[in-house]
């Protein structure tokens, strides 16, 4: 056992007795320690459960004959944090969370890992984590929070931010704003929609890295609680197998998410977080690869904020079996690949309901040909930027705009808020990037405020920052390179003309080459806005948002 480092042998007996100060029995010793990954906090409503998460996951590995031992991570709630400083920690967190499962699993030797996650940033800090540990680990996240209800509508956490829009509009009054904020999020989980938390957890089960269910199964529910009970007694079986997370997290299975990803119309977050992913195992792919998966790939579901339905109804229809098992039967994934069930994908899949043709669709008769996401390339983006095209309204899928330029997200929010940008104009968000923000902040706020207050068939934003997984509209995010790194988009001006060309995959400024060159030779860069602390550091060795917003190794330092 790998745990023996810290239990077995002579020069092992003080060892051995800090765990018997902590109640462990000697008989104890001789079982697998399984590390129990838990984000649980008191600040996020998808982990303020996760301690019952837990409980239910520590008696599966005591029941198949583990031993578990559960240690915490830090988690950011991306709403919580929406629209100020705050949110320049939630990209870098994943590192953070990352870093932090590698020092306690190695600091004390566990023999196998169960990680409990359930938003943004932790889940894929966590997956990093399994690949760059590579010891036997599987994955239970704690599920989607149900739909709200008001005026007989279904409602979720994206309704509240666009309403602030639509109370600058005079759409609605603060009163009926305050009553929608009540009822919008009725308790806990990840927000109910296929924002960037549900993204992850369905493309974790997708991936092979949790068992199924793991992605839709709604918190509230007790098969929660039996499905973390079943996964606490299968990782003890992972750990007999030796089954290893570089086993299952091969190029084929992140080929299987991504085309998962396109059918359920993700997140855009999701494609800086699987090449992180990826990176940890050697493993890289061209952004031009996604739009090919994307172009074959049809979107069978419209979820929020994109749609009408909600995870919860995913759910019903059959979730991510259901989707697999259609994708499979056009040849579209490779069923073949082994999972952390300790057999192949589409064993999983075999008993799964055929699509219901009202929330997931046939391939035949899809919502959309194309999946949900597209990568966008041209001189404004030549490193590559993404749009979720699911999301896009016909209208803004092939438009010339006239450009309204921000440095900052606040400066942006408050000119949208005030009325000041106009159908016809695309807002451009800069110095916002993994090094200009620093930390690419999510910015829900200004595509919020441009949907509540009718805009979003009319004006499109761009920005080397990115954009929540709950945004809709013609928002076009992590153009790189970022303005910090001199990238294109740090020479547009007030008024230029950008072209956005999405079914051609195409994001240009038009000014001529010499006005080009021009403002390339006058161009100067901001002071960093963050210089010390974490921030600072992160600041200084991430990479761009093209390559997962990762950060540079030693070699790529140049020392």
């Amino acid at each position: 056992m790998r745990s023996d480092i810290v239990k077995k042998g002579l020069e092992r007996a003080p060892h051995r007795s800090l765990f018997y100060a902590m109640g462990y029995h000697p008989a104890e010793l001789e079982r697998p320690l399984i590390g129990v990954v838990n984000s649980y906090n008191e600040i996020i409503p998808g982990h303020v459960h996760l301690d019952k998460i837990a409980t239910a996951v520590k008696a599966g590995v005591y029941a198949a004959g583990g031993v578990p031992v559960e240690f915490f991570t830090i988690g950011v709630c991306d709403g919580i944090a929406m629209g100020h400083q705050g949110m320049k920690y939630s990209l870098a967190s994943r590192e953070l969370i990352a870093d932090c499962v590698e020092a306690m699993v190695q600091a004390h030797g566990f023999d196998a890992l169960v990680f409990i996650p359930n938003c943004d940033k932790i889940i894929p800090g966590m997956l990093m984590a399994a690949a760059r540990l590579d010891i036997p680990s599987i994955f239970i996240s704690g599920g989607p929070m149900l739909a709200g209800e008001f005026q007989g509508k279904t409602v979720s956490l994206s309704n509240v931010f666009e309403a602030v829009g639509a109370v600058k509009a005079g759409k609605i009054d603060e009163e009926e704003l305050s009553r929608l904020e009540l009822s919008a999020c009725p308790g806990c989980g990840s927000c109910a929609g296929m924002f960037t938390a549900n993204s992850m957890n369905c493309i974790t089960e997708a991936i092979g890295m949790a068992l199924p269910g793991n992605g839709t199964f709604p918190a509230v529910m007790a098969r929660r609680l039996r499905l973390a009970k079943e996964t606490g007694m299968k990782i003890v079986e992972l750990w007999k197998k030796d089954l290893r997370p570089s086993a299952i997290l091969t190029p084929r299975a992140f080929r299987n998410a991504l085309a998962v990803d396109m059918a359920l119309g993700c997140s855009t977050n999701t494609i800086l977080h699987l090449p992180a992913i990826a990176a940890e195992l050697g493993i890289s792919w061209e952004l031009q690869e996604i739009n090919e998966i994307s172009k074959k790939t049809p979107q069978l579901c419209s979820l929020s904020p994109g749609g009408p339905h909600f995870v919860e109804d995913l759910d019903r229809a059959g979730g991510i079996q259901a989707i697999l098992k259609e994708l499979d039967r056009g040849g579209l994934i490779d069923g073949e690949l082994l999972t952390v069930t300790g057999a192949k994908l589409k064993e999983g899949f075999q008993s799964a309901p055929a699509p219901d043709s009202h929330i997931i669709r046939s391939l035949d008769a899809p919502y959309k040909p194309e999946g949900g996401l597209a990568i966008l390339f041209g001189n404004l983006a030549p490193g590559g930027a993404v749009v979720k095209q699911g999301a896009v309204a016909p209208e803004m899928l092939q438009r010339s705009l006239k450009a309204r330029v921000f440095d900052e997200e606040e400066a942006a929010v408050q000119a949208i808020l005030a009325g000041e940008i106009k159908p016809g104009d695309v807002v451009v968000i800069r110095f916002e990037g993994p090094k200009g923000g620093p930390g690419m902040r999510e910015m829900l706020a200004p595509t919020a405020a441009v949907a509540g207050m009718g805009l979003d068939k009319d004006v499109a934003l761009i920005t080397d920052g990115r954009f929540s997984g709950a945004t809709r509209g013609a928002s076009i995010g992590h153009i790189s390179p970022e303005a910090m790194e001199k990238g294109p988009i740090a020479l547009v001006r007030e008024g230029d003309t950008i072209e956005i060309d999405i079914p051609g995959n195409r994001l240009e400024l038009c000014i001529s080459p010499e006005e080009w060159k021009k403002r390339q030779a006058e161009l100067k860069l901001p002071e960093p806005k963050v210089k010390k602390g974490y921030l600072g550091r992160y600041a200084r060795l991430v990479t761009s948002a093209g390559k997962g917003a990762t950060l540079q190794k030693p070699a790529e330092e140049g020392n």
